[in-house]
């Protein structure tokens, strides 16, 4: 199981308290399918993209993006091909022994 959680359930961000509670609820739902499912032998991780070029971020002040992308030390948001990467790896059987895990994927932003 790959939930999909975000950067903010990390750091929080103006304006986006329900969104946020919802992300860190994912979180630690994660971290207890992992202790329930795993003696079926079942992964469970999420995987918490940093600011990516979506529809969620397509109304988010101009200036407000590129103090985020300042700040990032890969210096530019994310995309989807930078998370699609880490799920296949996860989908594999060479990460059968991750699971409870949290992984960000986020230029280094909260590094």
């Amino acid at each position: 199981i790959i939930n999909i959680s975000s950067i903010v359930a990390k750091s929080g961000y103006k304006g986006t308290v329900a969104y946020t509670s919802a992300k860190s609820g994912l979180e630690g739902m994660t971290r207890s399918l992992s202790r329930e499912l795993g003696r079926r032998n079942i992964t469970v991780n999420a995987v918490a993209p940093g600011y990516m070029k979506t529809d969620l971020t397509k109304n988010m002040a101009p200036n407000k993006l590129k103090q985020i992308i300042r700040r990032t030390p890969l210096g530019r948001a994310g995309n989807i091909d930078d998370v699609v990467g880490l799920v296949e790896f996860l989908l594999k059987k060479e990460a059968n022994f991750i699971s409870g895990q949290t992984i960000l994927v986020d230029g280094g932003l909260t590094s």
